[in-house]
């Protein structure tokens, strides 16, 4: 009973203790996700060389096109669910999570397949040579094969978070992490699978998460789960899904496009050592996503109880969880600054033994964190918007920081500054993505406080 009756308590239950209930596994799971990719990237660096880091940082913008198309559902559809929630609409609330499982099967095989056809074509243009394009595609055919799991994964994922089940949400993660690093040694330095067998721990790692959030959604002990005689493909729903799964997917999106303008500005200023010059910046992008994944786990999270509190018309509940976060988010990229300033020789000698490599992150970590500490504040802010169904201001936030305002500076700045330019344009649109959200918020605040001002909550039975 404690079980159906758990996702309404995010309409009575205290801030803090919600807070503590749903962003501490969520934080777990992104930490352990986030630690597997710096894994994954050790293993590689020490058990294949230098050049597949950078190899494998040519991944990354296809990478996060592959999570863009997967989080455009998912993040519409737990948000959705959250709110059906709040409204006490179970049916729609089911509805949606048939959807979901559809789309992501849909998507999953499209994607991969146009993907790997492609391939080559698509990691030349996003910075490959000679000398990287044998271990990047090598890595990413194995992904995208398995991006039918991982779609279906992170999909239903999300939604076991958004349907008040936190701490199962929290165990696929670990469970897929701890799948992937088990396997990811044995594979690259016992079985001697180079790259190869990195990935292919990953996707080991990942359908062992996929059984479980499987088996909870065919439950019928699970508050929400999969029902034959509910709508398993909903144009309305699937408009909603899109809608509002539209910032993350622009957000990725957006994320893959600077990393290629990063990549073909790294390969074009540092000359001789470009190619290593992109493996910096692959361990500086794995450190900083590190302490962003952790913003994420709060965001995440938050989303249950923004989305459940506005659904009920509790304004004062859904703006005292978005302060709170706010404060969590600048005291996690504060930490994030401090240790990477501090300690950027420690840091990347995790990832290699070359001396080049480490002096040129050294320098990259010293230039791109000196505005870190305001991007948590900047993340909360966004997915706030998302939370609550404003797509269109979290698009455009994310759009501030990823592409509006970055890429300009990448356009101009190391015209001047060479290599620091490229690090500067990325600490520069932190600051300017942040003051702009800044302002987006207040502006937003104003307006929906004279929405709720005469509007009573709708009474949850708990």
């Amino acid at each position: 009973m404690a079980k159906i009756e758990s996702p309404l308590t995010l309409g009575t239950k205290s801030i803090s203790k919600l807070l503590v209930q749903y962003s501490v596994p969520a934080i777990i799971a992104s930490v352990a996700t986030s630690l597997y990719n710096i894994v994954d990237s050790i293993f590689i660096g020490q058990g294949v060389g230098p050049m597949a880091i950078a190899g494998l940082a040519i991944t990354f913008p296809l990478m996060n096109l592959v999570v863009a198309f997967c989080t455009l559902i998912a993040v519409g559809g737990a948000t959705i669910s959250s709110i059906f929630i709040g409204q006490k609409n179970e049916s729609r609330a089911t509805d949606v999570v048939n959807n979901v499982m559809v789309l992501c099967l849909i998507h999953s095989i499209l994607f991969g397949g146009l993907t790997l056809i492609f391939l080559d074509d698509i990691l030349i243009f996003f910075g490959a040579t000679s000398e990287t394009i044998p271990y990047a595609r090598e890595f990413m055919r194995i992904i995208l094969y398995g991006t039918p799991i991982s779609y279906v994964f992170i999909g239903l994922n999300n939604l076991m978070r958004a349907t008040g089940y936190p701490k199962k949400a929290m165990i696929s993660a670990l469970l897929s992490v701890l799948v992937n690093v088990i396997l990811a040694p044995i594979f690259i330095f016992k079985l001697e699978w180079g790259i190869s067998g990195a990935a292919l721990a990953t996707i080991c790692g990942q359908f062992s998460a996929f059984i479980w959030v499987l088996f909870h959604f065919m439950s019928k002990n699970s508050f929400i789960h999969f029902k034959m005689n509910n709508r398993w493909f909903t144009p309305t729903i699937i408009q909603r899904i899109y809608a509002i799964g539209l910032s993350p997917f622009l957000m990725n999106v957006c994320a893959c496009i600077v990393v290629v303008f990063i990549n073909k500005s790294l390969l074009d200023y540092a000359g001789a050592d470009g190619n290593l010059a992109v493996g910096a910046y692959g361990i500086i992008n794995r450190t900083t996503m590190f302490f962003v994944m952790i913003v994420f786990g709060v965001t995440q999270g938050m989303q249950p109880i923004l989305g459940f509190n506005f659904g009920a018309n509790k304004w004062n509940r859904v703006k005292n969880t978005l302060y709170m976060g706010i404060w969590i988010g600048i005291a996690i990229t504060v930490v994030g600054f401090a240790v990477t300033e501090s300690f950027p020789d420690t840091i990347s000698s995790f990832f290699t033994k070359d001396r080049t490599l480490i002096d040129m992150a050294r320098n990259g970590f010293r230039i791109y964190f000196i505005f870190y500490p305001v991007v948590g504040c900047q993340i909360v802010i966004q997915n706030f918007f998302q939370s609550i169904g404003k797509p269109k201001l979290s698009i455009f936030l994310s759009l501030t920081r990823q592409l509006l305002f970055l890429i300009p500076f990448l356009i101009i700045l190391p015209k001047y500054y060479g290599i620091d330019g490229v690090w500067a344009s990325m600490c520069g649109s932190d600051l300017v993505a942040f003051a702009t959200a800044i302002v987006t918020l207040i502006i937003e605040i104003r307006i929906l406080n004279k929405r709720f001002l005469n509007i009573k909550p709708i009474e949850q039975a708990v």
